[in-house]
């Protein structure tokens, strides 16, 4: 009996120091996890209306909220105005002057020179003989006026004349006697010939309009037409950039997604580039795990293992290993393994390649990494 009790004693001694010392398979857990997508807007603003609510699954282009416009419609009606002004002066100084401005400047340009040379060739002959003409007659008038003052003037002695008579006399007198000073002049000037201050004035006038023509003929400076391209140009970037803001109104899903958070509400203000909502993309799903440092070696880069998960569990799904931490850390306090959790652990990260219909985000799996698919 006592042999009996001896030989169940060793065996189960035995027993445990073999369960205490054989190879155990590596299990580590963690939890399903997807790319979290937190988009918002590159426009600040006050939210019209929320399109979405947490937990709903959106498609790609989805609008998800709407904020208010406040300005931008006007600034963008003003920055195509100007772009409109821009672009019309940019038009009008690549086609030049207009054929009917060309010809003004040409009329211009040949009446300036009409009358340089006229004033060169100076007064006419038959100018000269009129204004001569017209001296002769003024000396007549004089001398018939001297005549009558003198005859007058012998009539007031013997009395048979008025004093009015007399002053009359005089009054032709003087009027003969300025008439024939002013024929004389003008027929000196006449003589003379053209000022040479007006020559002066009429060769700077007809060097002027000479350049005018040139100016229409050659068109705008390319300079300044350059200027008016750039300045269209910046017009044009200007416009764009309000069409982009204005696009950022309407905040859409960028992927078949499931919402995850939603930290705004109706009439909110949202700061520009601020994440306001929080999305998963279920189309690609991990596990994160720890393994011990001692069992690191069976965490080989690429290697496909199977992953279970309790809401399933006569299946396995594949995964594949895609990343492993160069920096070990301690066990956090949500992940349990065989070994003890005061090791230090490296961070794995085991890609699903399967499963994406009933997997969800957040659910604990079981990684085997003993085992292989």
């Amino acid at each position: 009996m006592i042999a009996l009790i001896v030989v169940a004693a060793a065996g189960i001694v035995g027993w445990l120091y073999w369960d205490q010392n054989r190879p155990r398979a590596l299990v580590v857990s963690g939890f399903i996890e997807a790319d979290a997508i937190r988009v918002g807007s590159r426009v600040g603003g006050r939210v019209s209306e929320l399109l979405t609510a947490e937990g709903r699954t959106v498609k790609r282009g989805e609008p998800l909220f709407r904020i208010d416009p406040f300005d931008l419609k006007e600034r963008r009606a003003q920055a195509r105005a100007e772009l409109a002004a821009y672009q019309a002066e940019h038009a009008r100084l690549k086609a030049g002057f207009r054929r009917e401005e060309i010809e003004q400047a040409r009329a211009r340009r040949d009446q300036a020179a009409a009358t340089l040379e006229r004033l060169v060739s100076g007064p006419r002959p038959q100018e000269i003989s009129i204004a001569r003409e017209e001296l002769k007659r003024a000396q007549a008038d004089l001398a018939f006026a001297q005549s009558e003052h003198e005859r007058i003037s012998g009539l007031v002695k013997t009395g048979d004349a008025r004093p009015t008579e007399v002053q009359q006399a005089e009054r032709l007198l003087k009027s003969a006697q300025a008439a024939v000073e002013a024929a004389a002049q003008q027929v000196a000037l006449l003589e003379e010939g053209t000022r040479k201050e007006d020559l002066a004035a009429a060769r700077a006038a007809l060097a002027e309009a000479e350049s005018a023509l040139k100016l229409a003929e050659a068109g705008y400076r390319e300079e300044d037409i350059a200027r008016a391209a750039a300045q269209a140009e910046a017009a044009a970037a200007s416009v764009a950039a309000i069409e982009v803001q204005m696009s950022e109104l309407e905040v859409v899903s960028p992927c078949d997604c499931v919402v995850e958070a939603v930290d705004l509400n109706p009439g909110d203000f949202v700061a520009r580039d601020a994440p306001s909502i929080t999305l998963l993309d279920p189309s690609r799903l991990w596990v994160r795990a720890y393994v011990p440092e001692n069992r690191l070696a069976t965490a080989q880069l690429e290697r496909r293992v199977p992953v279970g998960v309790d809401s399933v569990p006569d299946r396995r799904f594949a995964g594949r290993l895609t990343f492993v931490a160069r920096e070990a850390e301690f066990t956090p306090r949500n992940v349990q393994t065989p070994e003890e959790r005061s090791k230090q652990v490296f961070r794995i990260k085991v890609t699903l390649e399967e499963g994406h219909d009933v997997l969800r985000v957040g659910m604990a799996a079981d990684v085997y990494l003993d085992e292989s698919m």
